[in-house]
């Protein structure tokens, strides 16, 4: 069994950062987003509005890891689920899910989220990184491919495994580092987003003005 790389080694940094309870809202509109297929992959079944606003809800950020990359807008364009066992018989395990808007697709953060949750998994002690998908679901046994999971087809489902090495000092710096970099781009995306928002509000009450005296001088 092929176990998972030691680190993040791409030259290339996505920003991608832990979310908590604040960004419940963000994540929903993200799942909302999703079409009928997408949602199909993403969840197994051909889930509502009703049913992903519940799966939303019942997210448990205390037992639970989410990831998340978002763009220049603050949209969430990517976001990952590492699900713990809740099982005492296999505390050691976790559980991988993924989905990206079809915008964003083409750009490997399905993987990158996948490298970056294996990470925070090792470095929490789980030992075995599982990935439950559609057979159908080509891009997410890519990801599990890539990463060099063990792949079993059950049917209509194919079950992924990918054993995890024990956590090394360079494991938790490289997630300490990706995580000091998501947290600050996310920061600066969101300064700029409230600058350009302060900006949009001053030309609409300065064209609100110009209209205003265009009326009273007619």
């Amino acid at each position: 069994m092929v176990s998972a790389p030691e680190t993040l080694r791409d030259p290339v940094v996505v920003p991608i950062r832990s979310m908590g309870p604040s960004h419940r809202g963000r994540i929903e509109t993200h799942l909302l987003s999703l079409g009928p297929d997408d949602r199909y992959l993403r969840f197994g079944y051909q889930a509502t509005d009703e049913q992903v606003q519940r799966y939303v809800a019942q997210l448990d950020f205390e037992h639970d890891d989410v990831f998340g990359i978002y763009n220049r807008k603050l949209e969430l364009i990517a976001m990952a689920h590492l699900a713990f066992s809740r099982d005492p018989q296999a505390n050691r395990c976790a559980e991988f899910g993924v989905s990206v808007l079809a915008k964003a697709r083409g750009r490997g953060y399905g993987s990158r989220l996948f490298e970056r949750a294996a990470i925070h998994a090792r470095n929490e002690g789980v030992d075995l990184l599982f990935i439950h998908a559609l057979s159908e679901n080509q891009a997410m046994l890519k990801i599990a491919r890539k990463a060099g999971a063990t792949l079993e087809r059950f049917g209509s489902e194919t079950e992924a495994h990918l054993r995890l090495p024990p956590a090394t000092l360079d494991s938790r710096m490289s997630e300490l580092l990706v995580e000091q970099i998501a947290q600050t781009d996310y920061r600066l995306k969101r300064q700029v987003k409230s600058f350009w928002d302060f900006l949009a509000g001053v030309r609409e009450t300065r064209q609100g003005v110009r209209e205003g005296r265009h009326k009273s001088g007619s």
